[in-house]
């Protein structure tokens, strides 16, 4: 199956190491820089770069990649993050259980000693939820390594921060199509090489919020059971 990656970047450090490791797996990339201070200078590598003037969140960087996927040919695409925690190896596993318009989550491995408690709390909160709006056992709904089928374009996404990549699972489920995870390996780096642009209190926020707007669609308005 043929996919592009798309990349979205906000002031990551690694992203030409990032880029370079995805183009020696032979796939096509596009880099969406989502109003980086840092400039993503790609010069010399075969790569689509989308630039947005502002940080416009991570969701609609997403859709800009999946626009600009959808204009050179591609039905589906993978996402990746620009930190090194995503192994453009593990691509294939990916690929290799891909069904058409469905979803597929790349299951991080959590055993490595690096992995905060942090992000092992809010996988487990988030999956709780997630599965709960879905009626589906997923088991990594935070992992931003992803193939997406374009047909995401279509949904009615409403959130455009690290909120979409809930949202979008949700609103796929409710759509009657088939969302599909598989194990890979990941990479952490040690706490003093890390980055990451979640806010604890705005993002959990916003987490909070959509989680509770769809449990109340769910379970009320019947989302999902008479409506999409």
């Amino acid at each position: 199956m043929s996919v592009c990656v798309v990349i979205p970047v906000y002031n990551s450090p690694y992203i030409l190491e990032v880029i370079k490791d995805v183009l020696t797996h032979g796939y096509e990339v596009v880099v969406v820089d989502d109003g980086s201070t840092q400039k993503v200078d790609v010069e010399g590598l075969h790569v689509e770069l989308i630039t947005h003037i502002k940080n416009m969140g991570k969701g609609e960087a997403i859709l800009s990649g999946a626009k600009k996927a959808k204009e050179l040919g591609y039905t589906s695409f993978v996402t990746m993050d620009a930190d090194k925690q995503h192994l453009s190896s593990e691509i294939i596993k990916l690929t290799d259980v891909y069904k058409e318009d469905n979803i597929v989550i790349g299951c991080r491995n959590f055993e490595d000693e690096n992995v905060p408690k942090s992000s092992k709390f809010g996988r487990a909160f988030s999956n709780f939820w997630v599965n709960l709006e879905t009626f589906k056992s997923l088991k990594d709904t935070q992992s931003g390594f992803r193939i997406y089928p374009i047909s995401i374009l279509e949904l009615n996404t409403k959130n455009r921060r690290f909120d979409f990549e809930i949202e979008v699972l949700v609103l796929h489920s409710y759509a009657k199509k088939e969302i599909i995870d598989v194990e890979v390996e990941c990479y952490y780096p040690p706490s003093e090489e890390r980055i990451s642009h979640f806010d604890k209190l705005k993002d959990n926020i916003r987490l909070s919020r959509i989680h509770s707007i769809l449990f109340m669609q769910r379970f009320f308005l019947l989302r999902g059971f008479i409506w999409n």
